[in-house]
């Protein structure tokens, strides 16, 4: 093994800036922006025609925080600040019920079609909102994703009672909510600042850390109040995409840091046992789910190779190595961005395909769903740019 040349780290830099500017948003924009109604029209085919108007409210959050945070960071192109608000009005329109929390599909004129048990469709609102409001330095939109932000930990702290899905026979929690108000909050701090953000990072921080086996080395995803494991078959399901996602999201946090050599400790014990547990040593890429013992695991899909994992794999390698210097992590970075460009990238059309076979090939064509569409792929080609620029 052995590590990056700069020659070679500034090829890497622009691969992903192209492949950004010049592959993935040009799928998407001008097109997906839905002129008549505002917000995105994204449940999109191989070739980029429409199948379906009804909008993800995630996506509606997702894309307007992404395009906003391109015009932030690389370029003021005003075709993206103005998509970004086009999202950011559809959401404050017609994505909350009468009650503050917020819809999970709503058809294309925004009339709700599905409200979920849980606060995600918020956590992406609460991106665009920050993210558009540095870009047009509007601080009543600053200060809606300040009080969504804390509406959220109203949630998350009980005093908001939420139904549950489950019933309390066998009573667990979950690494997801802390995981992506970490990121959330990040984020929220670093757009437009707030105070009751950063109070909450540590203790995101210490929640995603008992979720850190390091004697089975594995992440869970649920585990009983007390940081039990459970054994049963949900329980035990591991998914290596979204812990090295986790993993990232601490390293970013000691990156913010300046340096912190325990959180550094931490993202990167999670980045290897995932990735022992993930990869695909017969046919590479990152697998969908794993069992901490090896047992077969219930989902069908358990074997398949998803796009997202594959993003934040290849975030998590590069910034592992770049923030530690470790050759494995080059390594690691190097059989998964080959892999994802070999087998997801659509060299016809333009973006990713979403959902392969475990051996690679294509399950479905289609690049926009209720759950893919303009995050996982752009913000990865946005993220290593950007640290490769640094």
């Amino acid at each position: 093994m052995s590590g990056y040349s700069t020659a070679e780290l500034d090829g890497l830099r622009d691969f992903y800036r192209t492949s950004l500017l010049d592959d993935t948003l040009p799928f998407w924009l001008p097109d997906s922006v839905d002129r008549e109604y505002g917000g995105y029209l994204l449940m999109r085919d191989r070739d980029g025609t429409l199948l379906d108007d009804d909008k993800s409210v995630w996506f509606q959050g997702r894309f307007a925080w992404m395009l906003a945070t391109l015009y932030n960071t690389t370029e003021p192109r005003a075709e993206w600040l103005e998509a970004a608000k086009s999202g950011v009005e559809f959401l404050k329109k017609h994505c909350f019920d009468d009650d503050g929390r917020m819809f999970f599909l709503v058809n294309r004129q925004g009339e709700p079609l599905r409200k979920r048990r849980y606060f995600f469709s918020e956590a992406f609102a609460i991106l665009a909102f920050a993210a558009t409001a540095k870009a047009t330095g509007d601080e009543a939109l600053a200060q809606d994703a300040r009080d969504l932000f804390r509406r959220c930990m109203e949630y998350v702290d009980g005093e908001r009672p939420l139904e549950p899905k489950f019933t309390d026979t066998r009573p667990t929690i979950g690494i997801g909510v802390p995981m992506i108000f970490l990121n959330v909050a990040q984020q929220l701090c670093d757009t437009v600042g707030d105070d009751h953000a950063a109070s909450r990072i540590d203790g995101f921080v210490g929640q995603i850390r008992g979720f850190v086996k390091d004697d089975l080395r594995c992440v869970f995803e649920q585990l009983s109040p007390d940081g039990g494991v459970v054994d049963h078959f949900s329980e035990r399901t591991l998914n290596p995409g979204h812990a090295i996602e986790g993993a990232w999201f601490i390293l970013h946090e000691a990156k913010r840091r300046g340096g912190d050599a325990d959180l550094e400790d931490l993202g990167c014990r999670m980045l290897d046992y995932m990735w022992e547990r993930g990869w695909d040593q017969e046919h590479g890429g990152i697998l969908y789910f794993r069992d901490p013992d090896d047992k077969p695991v219930m989902e069908y899909w358990q074997d398949m190779k998803f796009w997202w994992p594959q993003c934040e794999a290849i975030i998590a390698t590069l910034l592992a190595y770049r923030m530690t210097g470790r050759e494995k992590y080059a390594e690691w970075h190097r059989m998964i961005h080959d892999y994802a460009e070999r087998t997801f990238h659509d060299a016809e059309h333009g973006e990713w395909f979403g959902y392969l076979h475990r051996d690679g090939r294509i399950s479905t064509a289609m690049k926009g769903n209720h759950y893919k569409g303009p995050f996982h792929l752009p913000r990865m080609q946005w993220y290593c740019w950007q640290l490769l620029e640094e």
